[in-house]
């Protein structure tokens, strides 16, 4: 049996997946498979880290060292074959914080910004929140069924003087795409071309499925890393998203120093102490552990592979590269999405994340979250069933 067997009671601790579904959703009685954190308990070397730390009893003002710079760095040329300079490292509570406050620093309101949906949807909402017009390059399902870049229409988004700010999802999310080095050179050299900033939400390239290769914008040269910042956390690959703490990569000591202005303008300059712990901890200790969580992910995209076709033949996923996210295909069944939601909730008695969540090119589809005991994960799959047939 593996540890991620396990059936954790989440609910009563303010979990937002689990106990407040009648807010977000209007209804408490459904199995929540739609936010993206995992209903596995982190490593037990991260809880001892953070044990420790609570029985030292003082929580006064900290601030990350040498040692996290050096898992962090150390972290991403094992796991990912990336040589980073500690400099360029910057921390931050969250991507989405971070990604804000890049709108902030970088972009006025007469600018525009570019996203590719079906895409994780603060990218947008932020920008709009922002007033920054958003421009949206949509990604093509080929015939393969997995999405590829219109580059002729990024181009032309990326050519339009205003444009001066790009949000890359890599792997992305929802539908666990991996870029490959090829299309990333491609963006990275269009960007250059027009003097586009890319900011690269690079958080699920940890969670690497079926030997997919995971490629850092960053990483592919010189000109195109000066022109990146990419955002990483520990938070969805060991499941530590309550305790806020990112990081940002900004090589570029330029944008570095204008990040930082609007960090301390808003006076969000680091992360906590629990936070630094369980990232460290994490990045130190936590890599037997994620090789165990990614093979159980694999079994779980293939157990729910197995279950549409047996149950749900006219329903298919796309098979995630990376994250424990997917993307269900439901457009057969010709039902609109409030249709879809009516159904999942007061039938199936099933939260997932509907498609048109992440942009009008998503409808028809459905984001469910794997990350969870198979007992949960088959619970769910029955509830898809009765809600779809």
């Amino acid at each position: 049996m593996s540890q991620f067997d396990q059936v954790i009671n989440r609910k009563k601790t303010d979990s937002v997946k689990w106990d407040y579904t009648k807010r977000i959703f209007g209804v408490e009685d459904v199995l929540p498979m739609w936010v993206a954190d995992m209903d596995f308990q982190a490593p037990e070397e991260v809880i001892d880290a953070l044990h420790t730390r609570v029985d030292h009893g003082i929580f006064g003002y900290t601030m990350p060292g040498s040692k996290m710079e050096d898992a962090v760095t150390n972290w991403l040329k094992s796991r990912h074959s990336w040589e980073i300079d500690p400099k360029t490292i910057t921390y931050s509570p969250g991507i989405v914080t971070a990604i804000s406050m890049a709108i902030h620093a970088f972009t006025t309101s007469e600018d525009k910004i570019v996203v590719q949906p079906p895409v994780y949807y603060p990218f947008f909402e932020i920008a709009q929140k922002h007033k920054r017009e958003v421009l949206y390059n949509q990604l093509l399902l080929n015939e393969n069924f997995r999405y590829e870049i219109d580059f002729i229409d990024l181009e032309e988004k990326l050519s339009d003087e205003r444009t001066k700010l790009f949000i890359l999802c890599n792997p992305h999310n929802p539908s666990g795409r991996v870029w490959s080095k090829e299309e990333l050179t491609k963006i990275g050299n269009l960007c250059i071309k027009h003097n586009v900033l890319i900011i690269s939400d690079d958080i699920h390239s940890d969670l690497l499925l079926f030997g997919n290769q995971y490629t850092p914008i960053a990483s592919i040269q010189k000109d195109i890393a000066n022109q990146t910042i990419t955002c990483i956390a520990p938070s969805k690959t060991f499941n530590l998203a309550g305790l806020q703490a990112s990081i940002l990569l900004i090589p570029n000591d330029s944008l570095k120093r204008r990040y930082n202005e609007v960090q301390q303008l808003f006076g969000v300059m680091g992360i906590n102490t629990l936070g630094a712990d369980a990232m460290q901890a994490a990045y130190e200790q936590g890599s037997n552990w994620l090789d165990e969580l990614i093979q159980y992910l694999q079994e779980n995209v293939l157990l729910i592979e197995e279950y549409l076709m047996n149950h749900l033949p006219q329903v298919k996923i796309m098979r995630p590269e990376s994250t424990y996210l997917v993307w269900i295909d439901v457009r057969s069944l010709n039902k609109s999405d409030k249709e879809l939601q009516e159904l999942l909730l007061n039938k199936g008695k099933l939260a997932l994340h509907i498609g048109s969540k992440f942009g009008e090119n998503g409808e028809g589809f459905l984001r469910m979250n794997i990350a969870c005991p198979k007992e949960t994960l088959l619970d769910g799959l029955n509830r898809l069933k009765i809600a779809l047939t």
